[in-house]
């Protein structure tokens, strides 16, 4: 009987030891932040167009639409545009109403009401030109070729997960280095990475320019194509780790 009590103490010793080790490390832990960004100059630009046009037949007002899109996407594919980066994103028929006023007698003044005066099309694209310097040429195409709204022009860059991950890399870095000196003052050694988190805050925000819409290009006469400033974009990323301490 004592060797089995013996034996039954010893394997509970053992097994008080084993749930000591296996503590959550948390308790015994710090938590660090870091900040990281990354610059990058944008080489793609997107941007949307318009063509809308009004007659008496619906036909014909789809068949003006389709004329004038034809030109501007020829041109846009001249430039070197391909298929795959020029994307209808609406088309719509509607009837158009202009407001009829009757006649007014003595006594009463009746309301105007609405009379159906044609239709109006209107087909939306939206651009994506992968060489930014061909930007102001791609917004002229469509200007001088019937485009009755540019707008949403906005930069960015075609590979975002390459600049997050140099602005990761610096947020994790900047959390290492506030780690240590955190872990120096209080006395105490890092001994692993316990948890990790990361917010990327959404990707890389796209660097949108202002001044495009309504007929601000319409065809006039030959002008020059606008001059479009790029800019640069920011990424910036917070992470959080917890270090187990001993």
């Amino acid at each position: 009987m004592l060797i089995v009590l013996a034996i039954f103490l010893a394997v509970e010793t053992l097994g008080a030891f084993k749930n000591l080790r296996g503590i959550d490390p948390t308790y015994n832990s710090i938590s660090v932040s870091g900040k990281g960004e990354a610059i990058s100059v944008p080489d793609i630009a997107v941007f949307s167009f318009t063509v809308s046009r009004d007659a008496k037949v619906a036909s014909d007002a789809q068949g003006q639409v389709t004329k004038s899109m034809d030109v501007i996407l020829a041109e846009l594919k001249a430039l070197g545009i391909e298929e795959k980066d020029i994307k209808t994103t609406d088309y719509s028929l509607w009837p158009k109403y202009t407001s009829e006023t009757i006649v007014c007698s003595p006594a009463f003044c009746p309301p105007s009401r609405q009379v159906q005066d044609g239709y109006t099309a209107s087909h939306n694209v939206s651009v994506k030109v992968r060489s930014t310097a061909d930007v102001g040429k791609a917004l002229r195409v469509a200007g001088e070729n019937g485009a009755t709204g540019l707008s949403s022009i906005s930069f960015t860059v075609d590979d975002p997960d390459k600049i997050l991950d140099e602005a990761r890399a610096e947020a994790i870095k900047d959390a290492r280095e506030k780690a240590k000196l955190l872990s120096k003052e209080l006395g105490v050694r890092l001994v692993r990475v316990v948890s990790f988190y990361d917010n990327t805050g959404g990707g890389v925000t796209p660097y949108y320019a202002e001044g495009f819409g309504g007929d601000a290009l319409v065809k006039t006469t030959v002008a020059p194509a606008p001059t479009i400033p790029v800019g640069e974009n920011k990424v910036n990323v917070s992470v959080t780790i917890v270090y187990e301490i001993r």
